[in-house]
């Protein structure tokens, strides 16, 4: 990689190009970012990119490119998710270090066998193997890639095996039926199982004795932490790493299309297919079912925007401009290389200038964050990788792009783009209070204000874009539309509203965004997009007239109920529901106020509300049912 030289590079020429979507906020003294990313994209044929950077612990640029379908209908956005692989890394030693300045850990501690972590874990601490060089094992070599594991050597059968993805070497990863049949586990199988194929083959070299890049090694330490912690590998991650900074939109991604999260990204592999992974035969797109990506979780598996990405780094990086979660001497530790290789540390390639970054690559997927040592971090995702031919060139312009933004960037903007809230509205309710009307409140979270955004159960989710200020109206439908139908029914920062002009019988989704728009931000409005607390309301069916009747006892609807409302001095009130042929469908006696008439398996149409005192009649209400 070209990360060995300092951070002055020549800028590249980029002349005329092909005009591609670009999203986000818009930098004016930046725009040769915009073209180095959009000729990377045309050049290379990439669908679609995010790139965050920041200066000084601030995020001063944050834009998309291209398209996050492969269909080409969807612009890529700077809130989509890209899948990181091997970024995921330093996410890994982030976490490691975290226990290790906490007391929970020590790099020291060995892994496997007698007195290691996993000893009493419930499935590896049971696996039986013959290579005792295991027990020496320790999170510092696990670390630094030295446990001993080399995936280089190979050990798979034929690399045209139907069990086997990846050609060639002895990373179990590559070959997940393979590992399933040899062990006679089922499939998918799990990160233990990845383990334990490599505990039973044994090491390739002595503990601490030489590099080699291992995702099982890193795989490995997501275990340890699961055993310290009590808790899964993803749940101490967002609890101890993520949620002090507040980042949400980092989640562990999913094998399937079917199964991508809420705004994640499609990703275009080069054609390559697979037995899928869930062994039900067949072959599958690589990137989607034929790698196992849910059992990659510490050292592939994490999803996630670059602008969260950047948000974990400035507050790792050593510097004062934001304060880290790390103290200094950790810092330190964990960006000090062994003697193996001077250009790794602990889940983080470093240089000679105080550079630190890593790369990702799978199927579809090519990824690089980045903290130089003159106070820049950034990070680039884009899905689409390139294995063939020109995967050097491609590899080179992706690591040149952010050293030449910022080489050609003569002007910085002030504003911080990471000045979002840091937490989202919660305790979200709605009510219906009639057919057409529902009311709306929430728990502010820490913004300068909140939208208020409802759409029909049935329609996609669209999001607030940053940098756009929208109008809400309350009546339904007359607000601003954040794309097919999502309507803002209140912009301000209120915490709740009175919405009329909805459908009787119809379901909506209800979404609060918090955001801050101030001197720090720009201006811009910065919208909080995970960390939600959506909740849903079913319209009631509606009471369409009322006929004879008393002003004393009357019906309203409720959701999937009729609720009475009877003077609280009247007693001995029974109820009968007919319908249109006068045939009895429920009675209930006696009644009291407030008191909620079950609706929800009565068909459409008439029906005959009749109130009975002493067996005599003493008043109707005509309702019909609306669905």
């Amino acid at each position: 990689m070209l990360h060995a030289r300092p951070a002055l590079v020549v800028v590249l020429s980029f002349g005329i190009l092909t005009a591609r979507a670009q999203t986000g906020i818009a930098v004016p003294s930046m725009t040769s970012c915009d073209a180095a990313v959009q000729n990377l994209l045309t050049t290379y044929g990439v669908p679609g990119a995010a790139f965050a950077l920041s200066r000084n612990g601030k995020l001063v640029y944050d834009r998309a490119f291209g398209n996050a379908d492969l269909a080409h209908t969807e612009a890529t956005e700077p809130h989509h998710l890209f899948r990181l692989a091997s970024v995921s890394k330093p996410i890994t030693g982030v976490a490691i270090m975290k226990l290790v300045q906490n007391g929970q850990l020590a790099l020291s501690d060995h892994v496997f066998g007698p007195g290691g972590l996993l000893q009493n874990h419930p499935y590896l601490g049971a696996v039986t193997y013959t290579d005792t060089r295991l027990n020496n094992v320790t999170i510092d070599q696990l670390l630094h890639h030295t446990g001993g594991w080399d995936r280089d050597i190979p050990c798979f059968p034929n690399p045209t095996s139907p069990y086997t993805w990846q050609a060639g070497g002895c990373d179990p990863i590559g070959a997940p039926l393979y590992v399933a049949q040899m062990l006679g586990e089922t499939n998918p199988v799990s990160k233990y199982a990845l383990i334990r194929f490599l505990m039973q083959h044994g090491l390739d070299h002595d503990p601490g004795t030489t590099y080699a890049y291992s995702n099982i090694g890193f795989l490995t330490l997501g275990v340890v932490i699961e055993q310290v912690t009590g808790m899964t590998y993803e749940e101490y991650v967002e609890s101890a790493v993520f949620a002090p900074l507040g980042i949400c939109d980092a989640h562990l991604g999913r094998n399937l299309l079917a199964d991508k999260l809420e705004r994640e990204v499609e990703y275009k592999g080069e054609g390559y297919s697979a037995p899928t992974c869930y062994g039900t035969g067949g072959s599958v797109p690589t990137e989607y079912g034929g790698m196992n990506v849910e059992a990659m979780d510490a050292h592939g598996g994490w999803v996630a925007t670059a602008r969260e990405l950047v948000k974990l780094m400035v507050a790792v990086d050593g510097f004062a401009t934001v304060p880290d979660i790390l103290n200094s001497g950790t810092i330190t530790t964990m960006t000090t290389p062994s003697a193996q290789n001077v250009n790794y540390a602990c889940g983080w390639q470093v240089n000679s200038f105080n550079n630190w970054w890593h790369t990702g690559s799978i199927q579809g997927t090519s990824t690089e964050i980045v903290r130089s040592g003159s106070g820049y971090t950034w990070a680039i995702l884009l899905n689409k990788t390139l294995t063939n031919a020109q995967s050097s060139a491609f590899w080179s312009a992706l690591d040149n792009l952010g050293w030449n933004c910022i080489s050609a960037t003569t002007s910085w903007p002030t504003h911080n783009l990471m000045a979002m809230p840091m937490n989202n509205a919660s305790a979200v309710m709605a009510t219906a209070t009639g057919t057409a009307t529902v009311d709306v409140s929430c728990t502010a979270g820490d913004g300068d204000g909140r939208i208020i955004v409802l759409r029909e159960n049935s329609s996609a989710q669209h999001f607030p874009l940053d940098g756009t200020d929208y109008m809400g109206n309350a009546v339904f439908g007359s607000g601003d539309d954040l794309g097919g139908g999502n309507r803002v029914v209140y912009a301000g920062a209120s915490t709740a509203v009175s919405v009329t002009g909805l459908a009787a019988g119809t379901t909506y989704s209800v979404s609060v965004f918090e955001y801050k728009r101030n001197a720090a931000t720009g201006n811009n409005a910065l919208y909080k997009l995970c960390g939600r607390d959506d909740v849903q309301v079913q319209m009631p069916v509606g009471i369409a007239d009322h006929s004879t009747g008393t002003a004393a006892m009357s019906v309203r609807v409720s959701g999937d109920a009729l609720v009475l409302d009877l003077p609280y001095a009247l007693q001995g009130v029974g109820l009968v529901l007919l319908d249109a042929t006068g045939r009895t469908l429920a009675q209930y006696a006696p009644v009291s106020a407030g008191q909620r008439i079950p609706i929800q398996g009565l068909a459409a149409g008439p029906l005959l509300v009749r109130f009975t005192r002493d067996g005599s009649i003493v008043g109707t209400q005509r309702v019909v049912l609306l669905r």
